[in-house]
Order: C-alpha cells, then sequence, then structure tokens
C-alpha cells in the first residue's frame, strides 16, 4: 500500500502537459504514492454544467493532498453558450472550481515563493527572495455580488452609508455591487501563518499590504490585527505598506522584501507581480493550505492555444511538486528537487520558449529528473 494517495486533477490545455512533466520527476524519485484521477474543468461544465464534480469532492476527502494543473475560466455568458444543448437555459452559472475547493477544505492560506534562482535571464534582479501569503477564503472572493442591485440591498447601504445618495438616480438595473467580506480570526490566521513561517525560515520582516487609508473598514482589520499579532514575535519587524506604493517599491527595490501579507484579492494581483520580478508564471508555484488538506497548483493559466504542445514552461509545476513533499514532511527530498531545478536553471542548456530556449516542457522535466 502506497504511503500517500493524491489526487491527480490536470485539468485544462497546458495543465495536462505540466502534470505530465510532473509526474516523469515523481516517478524520477520512486515517490511512494498512488496518483488518483479526479475530475475537473471546463470539459465537465460543458457537459455537466460543473466544472467540479461531487465524485471529485469525494475523491479529495479520501485523499491526503491534491495536484492541480490549470484551469479554463470564461466570463458567465460565455460560460452559458459552451453548454450542451441539454443544459442551455436551465439557470446554470459557471463558478471557479478552485475557489470552491479553497471554500469547501477551508484552504485559509495562500502560500507563493518568488525565488530568482541564479542563471534565469528573465530575472528582474538576482537576490530576489519573497514569499506572499495570500489569505485564501474570503475578501470579493466569497462571491456575494448584486445585479441588478436589491431595492432592499439598496436601502440598507443607503441608511448606513451616506455615499450612497450619488446613486440615486442609477437604477437597480444600473448598478452592480460586490462585498468585500474579511473577519478577525481569517485576518488572524494568515498574518499568524507569515510570522510562524518567517520565525522557521529565519525571516526577519513580514510586511501587511492592505489600502486603510481608503478601504477603512476591511483593510484596516488587517492592519490590526496584524499590529496585534506581531506582539507576539518580538524579533521580527511588522512594515506596513499600501497595495499602490507595494507595486511600485518591488520595482524600485525588490530586494528590500522578504514574506509579504494580505487579503485575497491584492494577494491574487501582488503575487503575481512578484512572480514577473523572477521570470514569470512559468516559474510561480503555489500551495492553497488548511489545516487538514491541501491543493498544490502553478499560478499559472490554462493558455489553451498551447495544449498539447508541451510548449509552456513547467518549472512552475515542478516548484509547486517541492511545496506539496514539503507539506507531506518529505524535507530531503524537497530539498534535492529543488536544487535539481536550480542546476537546471543555472547551466541553461535546457530551456523553454519563454526563456529563449526550444525545450518542450519534457524536455525540462527530463533534464530536471536526470540532476536528482
Amino acid at each position: 500500500m502506497a504511503k500517500y494517495k493524491i489526487a491527480w486533477m490536470p485539468g485544462d490545455g497546458v495543465g495536462k502537459d505540466v502534470m505530465e512533466a510532473a509526474r516523469i520527476v515523481l516517478d524520477k524519485f520512486r515517490f511512494d504514492a498512488e496518483y488518483v484521477p479526479a475530475d475537473i474543468g471546463w470539459e465537465f461544465w460543458c457537459k455537466e454544467a460543473n466544472p467540479l464534480p461531487e465524485r471529485t469532492i469525494n475523491i479529495l476527502k479520501n485523499t491526503d493532498c491534491a495536484l492541480f494543473g490549470a484551469i479554463t475560466s470564461k466570463p458567465k455568458e460565455e460560460a452559458e453558450a459552451e453548454l450542451v444543448p441539454a443544459l442551455k437555459g436551465k439557470g446554470h452559472v459557471y463558478s471557479s472550481p478552485i475557489v470552491r475547493l479553497r471554500q469547501e477544505f477551508n484552504l485559509r492560506t495562500n502560500r507563493r515563493p518568488c525565488k530568482a534562482y541564479p542563471g534565469n535571464p528573465l530575472n528582474y534582479k538576482e537576490g530576489i527572495d519573497i514569499v506572499v501569503f495570500r489569505e485564501n477564503t474570503e475578501d470579493l472572493y466569497v462571491g456575494v455580488e448584486f445585479f441588478p442591485l436589491p431595492d432592499e440591498v439598496r436601502e440598507v447601504i443607503k441608511k448606513n452609508n451616506k455615499n450612497m445618495k450619488k446613486f440615486d438616480a442609477h437604477p437597480g438595473n444600473e448598478i452592480a455591487v460586490s462585498l468585500r467580506i474579511n473577519t478577525k480570526t481569517g485576518c488572524r490566521n494568515i498574518i499568524t501563518d507569515a510570522f510562524e513561517y518567517a520565525k522557521r525560515t529565519g525571516r526577519k520582516t513580514v510586511t501587511v499590504v492592505e489600502k486603510p487609508n481608503v478601504i477603512r473598514e476591511t483593510s484596516g482589520l488587517m492592519i490590526r490585527t496584524a499590529r496585534e499579532v506581531a506582539k507576539n514575535y518580538p524579533g521580527i519587524r511588522l512594515d506596513e505598506a499600501n497595495i499602490d506604493a507595494m507595486c511600485m517599491w518591488l520595482l524600485k527595490n525588490p530586494l528590500d522584501y522578504s514574506v509579504l501579507v494580505t487579503s485575497n484579492m491584492f494577494g491574487d494581483i501582488i503575487s503575481d507581480l512578484c512572480a514577473q520580478l523572477v521570470g514569470g508564471l512559468g516559474f510561480a508555484s503555489s500551495g492553497n493550505i488548511g489545516d487538514k488538506y491541501a491543493v498544490f497548483e502553478p499560478t499559472h493559466g490554462s493558455a489553451p492555444k498551447y495544449a498539447g504542445m508541451y510548449k509552456v514552461n513547467p518549472m512552475a509545476m515542478l516548484l509547486t511538486v517541492v511545496l506539496m513533499m514539503e507539506w507531506l514532511g518529505e524535507k530531503d527530498k524537497a530539498v534535492s528537487l529543488e536544487a535539481a531545478i536550480a542546476a537546471v536553471i543555472k547551466e541553461g542548456k535546457v530551456r523553454t520558449y519563454d526563456m529563449g530556449g526550444k525545450a518542450t516542457s519534457l524536455d525540462v522535466a527530463n533534464a530536471v529528473a536526470v540532476k536528482l
């Protein structure tokens, strides 16, 4: 019997390509795992009006963690148009399966390392080593939205906010509202995770990134909670930055930052910026981590035009496997795999098109496997 059971979710497009690359490396390790195929993605939305079938949820409930490739998402109207004829006009609304997974399994922490490996021609600057901690289950991603705006919701908002009077001349069918919902518990959890990581890895600063001068209540809650949590970690300095200024400072002085922590939407945005500093989404790994379960995924999309071409850079996927191994407690294997990835990058002999080379996704995976 295998030591681990891992839900295997390639998803769509190049998700299948990079998962195949991951399997080359895992098999080279003779990693003691059973890989359990699980359905997720656009194909199942089109055929079943559900991109995350209940059978997949059940598989995840009976595995140790999940490895996920990539997924296609489209706006509401386009998604409706691609349903099979029997499902059209039935009121089905597409929603992101990865967002649902985060909610379903309370994968409250999203950790996104962004490291500039020596020899990568796409590095913005050598020495960058930033880890973004993104709250993963709250904020705008909760999906509490209104369009048209119901009269009763309008009245509640108007009663509590005089600025709503500005919209009196606009009928409900001209107003869309999204609610940003943060809780004290959610703020405390993600900030504590960031500080614990900094303590465990010897990092000296944690920077909380928000916008409390404008979004006073929700961002304010994050800032106030960060100040409270920081008191428990006297050896680690808490810095505070507004999201807009942070984007500028990261470009100007990326070596000044180590651990960033923020809410869901800001974390989604700023982690992409950090990824670009170290070569782009082809190097951007992530872990969606809860108390009892985790889903690991590269942060790039499904890039349908490249599906099946084995053209995209699989390093993000391979670095995601590193995160999975760490979480499973296989620290030595994680260190070995990261070292092999770093060696292939430094040598520069096997590179995908984004790095100026002609190698395929599988060529890169095989090069890493040789280093192992």
